[in-house]
């Protein structure tokens, strides 16, 4: 019993990038357990998301091929019958709307510890998982002795796998009755959305506090036209009304992955920070030299951002 079992996260019919982050947090724990990885895969189109997920590491992919959507039931019975079935040291699932549904309920049913919300963990004779509290200003770590034991593992905090391997594929006999069960996907509305899915661009140029004025919108819009960026924003943006939500990156707003991240006028407060850390590239313009978004920045520029964005809308030109 040294095996990892990750449940992975798909939505409207795509997966959810973290799904490709618990393959890399699975296999990590499972090379510390000297275990396999199996992931589940549960409802939709289970052999075309199994095909997606045919990645390196990943010893076995189970499907459930049962309803289009989640279904609390049929994810929180599916996991438990494969946990029964296959018997493995621990459970990753994703810290995300679903799973943040089913989690409690899995571990619940097979009586195991859950560690929730997890950034990093290791095992060495026990699981020691890092999380963060108080609007990420305080990491904590916690141990577990017991086992097995289960986790859900933040979205952007491992990076995703690519490099696609041969992994065998079988199809897991579970009978799910949904006639008994008392949860149902009425529909889908998305709410705060917009003419853009800022997690999915590739150059986020992202606005904070520093523009102090509305009207200097149009001087940052301008940068974003001759880079090909997409625009993004800080809170406190948005609760002025300057942008709408879905513009929004850190804890309350979206977390994002960009290839590059400019940062202008932004502190770099731990809650923005947590949305967007995972970016490849970070370039930060700020007149506080000790603001705390340089302490990550890649590329840090010290000065008045209305004298550098000028400056650098001139150069793309």
């Amino acid at each position: 019993m040294s095996d990892v079992l990750a449940v992975v996260d798909h939505r409207r019919g795509e997966l959810r990038d973290v799904s490709f982050e618990l393959v890399r947090a699975g296999r990590d724990l499972a090379d510390d357990l000297g275990g396999d990885l199996h992931l589940a895969v549960i409802a939709g189109d289970v052999d075309a998301f199994a095909v997606d997920l045919s990645l390196a590491g990943v010893d076995a992919i189970h499907t459930v091929e049962d309803g289009e959507e989640f279904n609390h039931d049929l994810y929180a019975g599916a996991t438990a019958a494969l946990f029964e079935s296959l018997a493995p040291t621990a459970v990753l699932m994703p810290n995300s709307v679903n799973g943040l549904d089913y989690a409690p309920a899995v571990a619940n049913r097979l009586d195991v510890p859950l560690v929730a919300d997890a950034v990093e963990f290791a095992y060495d004779g026990g699981l020691e998982a890092t999380r963060e509290m108080y609007g990420s200003k305080v990491e904590t770590t916690i141990e577990v002795s017991e086992e097995p034991f289960a986790v859900t593992v933040r979205g952007g905090e491992w990076p995703a796998v690519e490099e696609t391997a041969e992994v065998p594929i079988e199809a897991f006999d579970y009978e799910f009755d949904e006639s008994a069960s008392g949860a149902r996907v009425q529909g889908f509305e998305e709410v705060g959305a917009g003419d853009v899915d800022i997690a999915d661009a590739e150059f986020l140029v992202s606005i904070g506090r520093g523009i102090e004025e509305e009207e200097n919108l149009e001087l940052i819009e301008d940068l974003v036209e001759v880079t090909g960026a997409t625009l993004s924003s800080s809170r406190p943006i948005v609760d002025n009304g300057w942008l709408p939500k879905n513009r929004q990156v850190g804890q309350s707003g979206k977390q994002v992955t960009p290839d590059v991240y400019l940062a202008i006028g932004i502190s770099g407060a731990v809650q923005h920070v947590a949305g967007m850390k995972s970016a490849e590239t970070i370039i930060a313009i700020n007149t506080d030299p000790n603001a705390p978004i340089f302490d990550i920045a890649d590329y840090g520029i010290v000065g008045d951002l209305f004298d550098v964005v000028p400056a650098l809308i001139e150069q793309f030109e």
